[in-house]
């Protein structure tokens, strides 16, 4: 039951984190419309810092391996 509970929790940020994605895409569009280069740059760097981190796997790197 508890490994359920982990895929459901998983599949849970997995849809948090593609909702983000989302909103910051449609924020990033109005900031092309207003011109403003630092908020692509923000919204560029939040993107890029979730994909690296959860699609990406990259908190990986620094744990300890379990076989």
């Amino acid at each position: 039951m508890a490994q359920q509970e982990n895929k459901v929790d998983l599949y849970r940020v997995g849809v948090i984190v593609f909702v983000a994605l989302a909103v910051l895409t449609i924020i990033e569009f109005y900031a092309a419309e207003w011109n403003s280069v630092v908020l692509l740059f923000l919204m560029a760097l939040a993107k890029g810092a979730l994909i690296v981190h959860y699609y990406m796997n990259i908190s990986r790197l620094w744990r300890e391996e379990s076989h």
